[in-house]
């Protein structure tokens, strides 16, 4: 598999599992269709957009109708379907395949625009994290990212470990395979386990 094969790859798997997590989320708190296939396509594209929007590139989707079709499609299929087929934490887990696979593509995208390393890896962790905030705003739950469950530090692995390869030279594949798959494993440690950073506690008033 060539770099652009596996970095477009990339972008479709978090693409897809994003929208996944947006229309499953929609169907939890019992929507519409149309509210399920709007979940979808701004979970699906909504780190994209805003990182696109920050290094000057045309906003992907809009160049490329078929991502819209797809995630609209993702929609039909979870909204039309049994509910026992998505019962569980079938949407963490999603949206965790989104999470590291979106952070390496994006930050993979950001070099390719010119972006500096440390920026660029924050366009990684901006692409894997933005498009779920934005979903659990829309539904009126607590953020990921506000709650000291390992969310964004899986992203900057992912991004991170990325970056460290293609500098030793390990070539695009290998990082990126490497950097999606230890942004996954972390995160899926989190879930199973639910590890979490310290939070601040600040010192005690009085």
């Amino acid at each position: 598999m060539d770099t652009q094969t596996l970095v477009r790859l990339l972008d479709l798997i978090g693409i897809g599992v994003f929208a996944l997590s947006g229309a499953l989320m929609a169907v939890r708190l019992r929507q519409t269709l149309v509210t399920a296939a709007f979940f979808a396509l701004v979970t699906g594209v909504g780190g994209g957009s805003v990182r696109d929007l920050l290094i000057g590139a045309p906003v992907f989707w809009v160049q490329d109708g078929a991502i819209a079709a797809v995630c609209i499609a993702i929609a039909m299929v979870v909204w039309l379907t049994p509910e026992r087929w998505w019962q569980g934490q079938l949407l963490e887990w999603a949206d965790a395949v989104g999470l590291a696979a979106y952070a390496v593509f994006g930050t993979a995208k950001a070099l390719a625009w010119g972006v500096p390393p440390v920026p660029a890896l924050m366009m990684g962790v901006i692409t894997g994290c933005v498009g779920g905030t934005i979903r659990d705003i829309l539904a009126g739950v607590p953020s990921i990212i506000m709650r000291p469950e390992v969310y964004v530090t899986a992203a900057a692995l992912a991004s991170g470990l990325f970056l460290l390869l293609q500098w030793l030279g390990t070539g695009t594949p290998i990082a990126a395979v490497a950097g999606a798959l230890a942004g996954f494993i972390l995160r899926g440690a989190a879930i199973h386990w639910s590890l979490a950073l310290p939070a601040y506690r600040g010192p005690k008033s009085g």
